[in-house]
């Protein structure tokens, strides 16, 4: 099973040019309409902006896609029947022949297939709150052991456990990396109470460290955290109330699995008055800028 390549991104990965790749479920199930497709288009542009060539991962029709058109973008944020596809559906949705989104972790496999070494998302999935009794786990970990890709985020998603998600990174010995800061991020703010495992200052330096990992024969991705931009950060005591009554809301109404990070995520929107959706947009278009320039330098080295 090959992964269908645009010409661009065909042309940019023969050439050895920098390619990010580009998760598709923060399109189909982490952000509304219209706001999520604005949101790719101009984060698609932001890549081209800082030197490097988008490559948007989705499956559509069954067949995995490295690099969209606008009208692949517009189906992915508007046709509700997109699955959300991990690692262990991509086998069943490119049996079937259906759209799929893709999450963090079959993002990075399909990246790493085609030869990209740098992803750009929003939030790294990880170990959930609870997880001691109902085992939830994100497949994002499992495939950052094994998986050669550097995942630049804006840390961990605040609805998981974070100092879980950090202990399990370094079980699995997962480099983490945080940009210009002393202190791992928390999504949608700057502090988590958990100080940075290794810090950067820099995507030249990011870089670096990605070549080294590689070069010592570790199998594994590496988690590079970028920080939200202090103007569009809410604060940790502000959003945790929120994050607080959406995790009731869920258990109250019986959401596990695949379905309780999109539900956190929207209910989250609604609890903030759309404070989160911005904050969400902004850090993404940040992390797209700083993974392409990291992107340019991995791929000058």
């Amino acid at each position: 099973m090959k992964v269908r390549l645009t010409e661009e991104v065909a042309t940019a990965l023969a050439e050895g040019r920098p390619v990010v790749a580009l998760e598709s479920t923060i399109i189909s199930h982490g952000m509304p309409y219209p706001d999520n497709v604005k949101m790719a288009v101009e984060v698609e542009q932001i890549v081209r902006d800082n030197g490097a060539v988008p490559a948007t991962i989705a499956l559509l029709d069954g067949i995995p896609r490295a690099g969209l058109d606008h009208d692949d973008l517009e189906l992915l944020a508007s046709d509700p029947e997109v699955t959300k596809v991990s690692v262990r559906d991509l086998p069943y949705v490119v049996a079937r022949g259906l759209h799929g989104a893709t999450t963090v972790a079959a993002t990075m496999r399909l990246a790493a297939m085609v030869g990209i070494r740098t992803f750009v998302t929003g939030g790294l999935g990880g170990v959930h709150r609870g997880a001691s009794e109902t085992f939830d786990i994100s497949a994002d970990l499992t495939e950052l052991a094994r998986t050669q890709v550097a995942v630049v985020s804006a840390g961990v998603k605040s609805i998981l456990d974070i100092g879980l998600t950090l202990e399990t990174l370094e079980t699995y010995g997962v480099p983490v990396l945080v940009n210009g800061a002393d202190e791992f991020p928390a999504f949608y703010s700057r502090s988590s109470g958990f100080a940075a495992p290794l810090r950067i200052d820099g995507p030249q330096e990011a870089a670096k460290v990605m070549k080294a990992t590689w070069d010592l024969g570790l199998p594994s991705g590496l988690v590079v955290a970028n920080p939200v931009p202090v103007a569009d950060e809410i604060p940790a005591e502000v959003i945790g109330t929120h994050i607080d009554q959406a995790l009731a809301d869920a258990d109250a109404g019986g959401i596990r699995g695949k379905d309780i990070t999109p539900f956190l995520l929207a209910r989250i929107v609604e609890l903030t008055g759309g404070d989160s959706l911005a904050t969400n947009i902004a850090l993404v278009r940040d992390n797209a800028a700083f993974g392409a320039q990291m992107a340019a330098s991995h791929a000058a080295i």
